[in-house]
């Protein structure tokens, strides 16, 4: 019958005892209102309906009157309470999986006319057929049951070699928690087949390898007649683990003749033989053993004394199952299972929880945040809830301490039962003395990788370190052949992984070790600081700064961040690098600037700025170049009075040190009549591009490309003066040369094709505009990927066009996939993120969305507040637009006290930047005091 109903598409279920008269009335229930006669039917107790309840995939219910109620699947959380049965099973999950005492359990409250019938009711939940001998009683049944049940796990002659399991005889594991996934893995792998198999569980150690072999032998331990445990750390532990295996043979089976002539405690090679021997009579077909911790593999490259070569001591018949628990993934027996962190913060969280002591942490932020920092490492997470179960340190605190003091605080934390003789500090250990015996480039590289960030590191990154004098580390980075070589053994044995994500979007991979290790690598194989390979590693990170003209130049900049964040930390805390590193601190602040971080570039200049002034003279060319690019920052920020004196001290020092015509001097040049035209200085900017413009023709020629970009500005000038019939032959002189020179297609062209498409959209030919813009959106498409932040600026200009258009529908998608690319490519923190945000909003304004307008107003506020600070906040232009436009949207929402003050807000940094006499700032004015009169207004009625 149970088979018949497992096979049927669907079952029907027809309760009689629960009518839809007995829940008439009753309103104002969340549950449904027959759930109380429902939860009572007698369907629920009896003997037989059991099958009909878990063997069905669909099940549904039907009240008295023929009317559905709801499915099985549906009420599954009502049933799992009402019978106590496991969800799983509910949903058909393999019956095997629960042990044969919790599924009579399901059937303990369930009753039958015949009391045989209540063990006979679960033949097909056992899978097993036998008699049915009515009169035999229900303990006789019962008997039978599972005397049936345990043969079909362990065999017709399971009692000739059973031993009972000894939990004395394995580690503790007190604090496992489920890891559904891989226990599922192994019980498939391992039981129900007729030949041997064998299963490896490799991975980091601390990572709960042993644990998770605990766990499924507790589990599955009745479906095996024998369970033998093995310390597979050396050949001696290895011996005695068969010693102590003969013993509990000849406990249990006192006349084994295999063993009955050897002495244990003299020949320990006859013991391991006479154990194989038993293990391989044909008729011990179910027995489990684990080798644990084989963590030291004898291989072709690595066959040192000291390894172990597990195959001696494997039975060699075909039947049998066996687990190996190993940190290399070279070991390549049976079936392998990489078992890595626990996927889930809850998981994290309950060993926490169990280990500490503290209940309801489940929500709490700083017992997540630590969660979060020890990366679902079981060790780890187990070490820390073992410190914090006696004292009243609070999770917060403790993270303190993490960070701060890491040795001292794993030194001071108690040991570890469920962990024997290991802990945080000392479980990598060993590993690194055996790697660096085998290599000992790869044991340089992981004390290298200290001085890093604990992700991305790859030969792109190390291989400007084959100019130093370590012979390791030029082994180490002389080619990506010597690299991978190195790296791989750190992969074998667990303590990296690869990320190959990082391949496909820039070109190479990266390799990553766990947070936990990276701790452990600069506070244990780091103790004292290695200036040697501080400075390499700043070496690196520097040197790898793309500039903008590179292809994807913004995806390898971002992969760069995390490292330089940790440079940063580094000089903020004024570790020795050594002399003759400002150039990479010049570096850095390209990097954070093309980022949009510009607080941490302008620190980042300043030390370079300070170290070349000190080291080469403040009118040196190196010196002047930071000053240049200081200059473009304070720009960026909006600080222009400061902007100003970086780019006048830098023309002056270049003008005496390389003439008034070198080309460095006339881009200088160039930089400061952008700023003119910032500042409102028109007069004074076009000045300054004419004689960018004109030394450059004389210095470079006409048609030369950075000639043409210094015309393209002038046009951009021109555009802002009005001078709009100007401003188009520029831009067209510069579109001409630049595909002439360039070529049409060129990413510099497109620039141009952009801008001109801007002035077109304010000549008001917006059919010219909208060509030009979709020519340079499919130009920057094919050279640069659709996610280039080039390609995005033209996205959102082309919205402000369609936005002009009236076509609000196609404005809102390009400013949704600009801002989208420029989340994805430059962070929702970067200030070109920020200004279509604010587009965003102004068009959701303009389409009467005035919540979703002022969500993202307030977005684009509080990340400029944090991108800039308050004080910068003042000066810059684009921030300054959005605390305009707020304002607007309070005063339009009725909001006036809040509309005046982000006008005030506003009129004061237009006011230093524009003057008080501009446009804006009489507009803000005149708003200013409409809304007095209208307060005033308000009060006298």
């Amino acid at each position: 019958m149970f088979r018949w109903y497992q096979e049927a598409v669907r079952c029907y279920v027809y309760l009689s005892d629960v009518s839809k008269h007995d829940y008439k009335g009753q309103v104002g229930r969340s549950s449904p209102a027959w759930e109380i006669t429902f939860r009572r039917s007698q369907w629920f107790t009896r003997g037989w309906t059991l099958q009909e309840l878990i063997a069905p995939t669909s099940v549904d219910f039907y009240n008295s009157e023929g009317e559905r109620l709801e499915s099985k699947l549906s009420l599954e959380e009502m049933i799992h309470n009402i019978t106590g049965i496991p969800r799983k099973a509910l949903r058909g999950d393999t019956l095997s999986n629960f042990s044969i005492n919790e599924r009579i359990s399901w059937a303990e409250h369930r009753n039958t006319t015949l009391e045989e019938d209540k063990a006979y009711s679960l033949l097909g939940i056992f899978d097993v057929s036998m008699s049915l001998i009515y009169g035999e009683g229900r303990e006789k049944a019962f008997r039978r049951l599972q005397q049936k049940a345990h043969k079909s796990y362990k065999g017709a002659y399971f009692e000739q070699f059973a031993i009972s399991f000894n939990l004395s005889a394995i580690p503790e594991a007190a604090q496992f928690v489920a890891r559904e996934k891989e226990l599922g893995e192994m019980h498939q792998l391992l039981h129900g087949h007729d030949t041997r198999a064998i299963v490896t569980l490799h991975g980091l150690g601390g990572i709960g390898k042993t644990q998770l072999a605990i766990a499924y032998i507790k589990q599955h331990k009745e479906k095996y007649t024998a369970i033998f445990w093995l310390n597979a750390n050396d050949d001696d532990s290895l011996r005695l683990s068969f010693r102590a295996i003969a013993q509990q043979l000849l406990k249990h089976h006192p006349s084994t003749t295999m063993l009955a002539s050897i002495n244990l405690d003299e020949d320990l090679d006859q013991v391991i033989d006479a154990v194989k021997s038993w293990l391989e009579i044909p008729e011990n077909a179910r027995w489990l053993m684990i080798f644990d911790n084989y963590d030291n593999p004898r291989t072709s490259d690595n066959a040192e004394g000291s390894t172990v070569d597990v195959r001696r001591f494997l039975p060699g018949s075909d039947h049998g199952s066996i687990v190996i628990t190993t940190r290399s993934s070279k070991v390549s027996h049976g079936q392998r299972i990489h078992v890595q962190k626990l996927p889930n913060v809850q998981e994290s969280l309950e060993i926490l929880s169990n280990t500490s002591g503290r209940k309801g942490i489940e929500n709490d932020p700083a017992a997540i945040e630590l969660t979060k920092v020890l990366d679902g490492l079981p060790l780890a997470l187990s070490t820390a809830g073992a410190y914090l179960e006696h004292v009243t340190t609070s999770f917060s605190e403790y993270l303190r301490l993490y960070e701060a003091s890491w040795l001292k605080l794993q030194m001071s934390s108690p040991q570890l039962s469920s962990y024997e003789d290991r802990s945080l500090y000392t479980t990598w250990q060993v590993t690194f003395d055996r790697i660096k015996q085998q290599n000992a480039a790869s044991a340089k590289l992981l004390k290298l990788w200290a001085y890093f960030d604990r992700q991305d590191v790859g030969f792109q990154l190390l291989r400007h370190g084959s100019s130093t004098n370590d012979n390791l580390i030029r082994t180490l980075t002389e080619d990506e052949i010597c690299f991978n070589t190195a790296v791989r053994l750190l992969y074998e044995y667990g303590l990296v992984d690869a990320n190959l994500s990082y391949q496909q979007l820039s070109g190479f991979g990266g390799y990553s070790v766990h947070s936990c290790v990276h701790s452990w690598t600069i506070f244990v194989l780091n103790k004292e600081w290695d200036k040697t390979l501080a400075r390499l590693a700043l070496t690196c990170v520097a040197s790898e700064v793309p500039s903008t003209d590179m292809d994807r130049w913004w995806l390898f900049q971002q992969r760069l961040l995390q490292h330089a964040a940790r440079q940063e930390r580094f000089i903020a805390d004024n570790k020795a690098f050594g002399d003759g590193m400002d150039w990479a601190l010049h570096n850095l602040g390209n990097l954070y600037k093309n980022q949009g971080k510009l607080a941490e570039a302008e620190k980042m200049y300043i030390r370079a700025l300070q170290g070349k002034e000190e080291a080469l003279g403040p009118k040196h060319t190196s010196t002047l170049d930071t000053v240049n690019n200081l200059g473009n920052l304070y720009s960026d920020q909006g600080k222009l009075a400061e902007a100003e004196k970086m780019y006048i001290r830098a023309l002056q020092g270049k003008e005496e040190a390389l003439g008034p015509k070198h080309t460095s001097t006339l881009q200088t040049v160039n930089n400061l009549a952008a700023l003119y035209s910032d500042q409102g200085k028109l007069a004074e900017a076009e000045k300054m591009y004419i004689r960018a413009l004109q030394g450059k023709e004389e210095a470079l020629e006409p048609k030369h490309t950075s000639t043409l970009q210094t015309v393209n500005n002038l046009a951009a000038l021109y555009s802002d003066q009005g001078k709009l019939a100007e401003a188009e032959k520029m831009y067209i002189r510069a579109l001409q040369g630049k595909e002439e020179a360039l070529e049409p297609k060129h990413t510099s062209t497109l620039d141009t094709v952009n801008n001109l498409a801007v002035l077109y959209m304010n000549q008001g030919k917006l059919a010219e505009a909208e060509k030009m813009y979709i020519r340079a959106l499919q130009g920057k498409e094919e050279a640069l990927g659709p996610k280039h932040t080039s390609t995005l600026d033209t996205v959102n200009n082309l919205g402000n066009l369609y936005s002009d258009q009236g076509k609000l529908a196609e404005a809102e998608k390009m400013y949704i996939r600009a801002l989208q690319g420029c989340e994805e490519a430059l962070g929702p923190k970067h200030t070109s993120t920020l200004q279509t945000v604010n587009n965003l909003a102004v068009l959701y304004n303009d389409q009467g969305k005035l919540a979703e307008a002022e969500k993202m107003y307030i977005r684009a506020l509080r990340g400029y507040e944090e991108a800039l600070s308050l004080e910068l906040m003042s000066s810059y232009i684009p921030a300054l637009n959005t605390i305009f436009n707020l304002g607007i949207l309070f005063s339009d929402t009725d909001r006036t006290d809040m509309a005046k003050a982000m006008y005030t807000r506003a009129l004061s940094g237009y006011a230093i930047i524009q003057g008080p006499l501009s446009d804006t700032c009489k507009d803000l004015e005149d708003r200013l005091q409409a809304l007095q009169l209208l307060q005033s207004g308000l009060h006298v009625y």
